[in-house]
């Protein structure tokens, strides 16, 4: 982790187009602004944490009911499937 100190007013750059500025210090909260490309999502910590819960539980109950509609799918389709039959004989070409 890099670690800096800075004052109200200076900035720190991160890869040329993400501009991260100090405006405010009171106590011990520091207010910052982040300029940045609308392609680069910024999260807070806390907020980012309930993303990722939010899509391990969407993950497992889209796997969930897409298993049960894969097994629904094969439990019809082998309702239909026909058993081999021994009077249909396959025709064997002989030459």
């Amino acid at each position: 982790m890099l670690v800096l100190t800075r004052k109200k007013g200076q900035k720190l750059i991160i890869n040329d187009d993400i501009e991260v500025t100090i405006l405010e210090t009171r106590g011990d909260a520091v207010k910052i602004g982040i300029k940045a490309p609308k392609e680069v999502t910024i999260f807070r910590e806390e907020i980012y944490e309930e993303i990722k819960k939010a899509n391990v539980q969407s993950s497992k109950s889209v796997l969930s009911s897409d298993l049960d509609i894969v097994q629904n799918l094969f439990a019809e389709n082998t309702k239909t499937i026909q058993p081999y039959s021994s009077k249909f004989k396959p025709i064997i070409k002989k030459e």
